[in-house]
């Protein structure tokens, strides 16, 4: 009986021993049943996903940005560039009524005389007054008493929220009418009741975020050095706070326009020598059959810009991860 070679008999063996170990398995040892590995996701795909929602974020970003743009440059600067803008209360009634496209009247007349394209862009400049100063007030005031009552907490945190909380409770709306009998009619009298209503709601947002960032390891480390609270607060805490504010405020922008043309529809918001979109409606309102574009194009505008404020604003919590 012949006898092989040890290198032989060891080639045999292993080979043996491969074929049972690869028994039921097909080309590249993949197992035909099916169960072998899973499939993945190619890389590609995913990045191609990444970078879809990138793009989508970005087009929601300047699109919008760029319309909000060319509102605020025609509302505040056309009325300093274009010398021969009619005024936007001191129309004649020799005047009223024209149609659009009449010699010096792009849009026409009102019935009182009043050219339409001035009274869209005095009555834009009110409204974005209006929002953009109340939230500045609101978010300057509401975030510094969120931030102060967050960082030094016990019953002070406990007393300022409790009576914030009953401030939200409050419908918006019928707080800001509260106030704002009790003043006299005037652009700033709206600015600081509808910012009286905003200060608990960025107050709120800055509690939130102090109490994350109050238990970071800077922060406790600044504590230890013996920094003051109000160094504290505006080195460390407050530079955190503010981005996260600042994407809200967009949005309340947006609402802060909202209340005001509620309040001019409904005799409460700026006089009538301060025109703005809301007003416009409101006087528009009587002529709706006759001149239904003295409401429509200030709704459209006020509607555009309330669009494009609330997308904006949305576009960049998602991009900045604002909670």
């Amino acid at each position: 009986m012949a006898v092989q070679p040890p290198d032989l008999a060891a080639n045999a063996s292993s080979g043996s021993s491969g074929n049972r170990a690869g028994l039921g398995t097909g080309p590249g040892g993949a197992d035909p049943t099916g169960a072998g590995p899973t499939a993945t996701t190619p890389p590609g795909r995913n990045r191609g996903r990444g970078r879809g929602r990138r793009e989508r974020t970005g087009r929601d970003i300047w699109i919008p940005g760029a319309i909000l743009g060319l509102i605020m440059l025609a509302c505040f600067l056309w009325p300093l560039v274009y010398r021969d803008l009619p005024s936007p209360t001191t129309g004649s009634l020799l005047h009223a009524n024209l149609p659009p496209f009449s010699p010096g009247h792009l849009l026409g007349t009102d019935p009182l005389g009043n050219d339409i394209v001035a009274r869209l862009l005095y009555g834009g400049r009110v409204s974005l007054e209006v929002g953009l100063t109340s939230n500045l007030i609101g978010l300057v005031l509401g975030g510094s008493l969120g931030m102060f009552a967050a960082f030094k907490g016990g019953w002070l945190e406990t007393l300022t929220m409790r009576v914030l909380d009953m401030l939200i409770a409050f419908p918006s709306l019928v707080l800001v009418l509260v106030v704002s009998t009790y003043l006299t009619p005037s652009k700033l009298n709206v600015i600081w009741a509808i910012s009286f209503f905003s200060i608990p709601t960025f107050a709120r947002l800055a509690r939130a975020a102090t109490l994350r960032l109050r238990e970071q390891v800077y922060v406790v480390a600044a504590r230890l050095a013996g920094q003051r609270d109000g160094t504290i607060l505006v080195r460390h805490i407050a530079p955190n706070v503010l981005p996260q504010l600042l994407t809200y405020s967009l949005l309340w922008v947006a609402a802060a326009i909202t209340i005001e043309a509620s309040l001019s529809f409904l005799g409460f918001g700026v006089p009538a020598s301060e025109p703005s979109w809301g007003m416009m409606i409101s006087r528009g309102q009587a002529y709706i059959s006759s001149n239904p574009e003295l409401v429509l194009i200030p709704s459209a505008c006020l509607f555009l810009t309330i669009v494009c404020l609330n997308t904006l604003g949305d576009a960049l919590r998602a991009r900045t991860g604002a909670p």
